[in-house]
């Protein structure tokens, strides 16, 4: 069964896509609350204007004995390479294997939770062992932390397995 692809974004205009099983599953899950920003977790989400895929297959003609035969393929500009785009399906499958890999990553920092912005700062000042990490900070505190050129990297829920129970 194809997929519906939604290119979808939430009242903070963060831009993500959603896979549906069809425009009626995505507007049942969206009265549900159901679809949420990925990176703000807002159920407050759109669809945006995409392109949809057209099959114009049926317009190309064979070509006449007088027209200038074209190449179906583009030119491959000397010192570049050319890559066949993946198909849906296999497009799926690694979107799933990126997540799966986030995921082991992110399950193997510590959960020092309200003391993210705390403990980033003392390993930053030395303190304590540099490890990986993850936990909650407010905006404030990770503006401050950015402002003493601390790192850090916001990572939605749904890449938290501790955060989704």
């Amino acid at each position: 069964m194809p997929l519906k692809v939604f290119d979808l974004a939430c009242e903070h205009d963060h831009v993500f896509e959603g896979w549906f099983a069809s425009q009626e599953s995505y507007d049942d899950q969206l009265a549900q609350a159901l679809v949420r920003c990925p990176i703000c977790q807002s159920s407050q989400i759109t669809r945006r204007v995409s392109a949809p895929h057209l099959n114009l297959s049926h317009l190309r003609q064979s070509p006449t004995r007088d027209a200038p035969q074209e190449s179906a393929t583009p030119a491959v500009p000397k010192g570049q390479t050319a890559v066949a785009a993946p198909s849906s399906h296999q497009l799926a499958k690694l979107q799933a294997e990126v997540l799966r890999q986030v995921r082991n990553i992110v399950r193997q920092t510590e959960d020092v939770g309200s003391r993210f912005a705390d403990e980033a700062r003392r390993m930053h000042e030395g303190e304590t062992k540099e490890r990986p990490i993850r936990g909650t900070a407010s905006i404030e505190e990770c503006r401050e932390l950015a402002e003493d050129g601390i790192s850090i990297m916001p990572i939605p829920d749904i890449l938290d397995d501790d955060r989704l129970q």
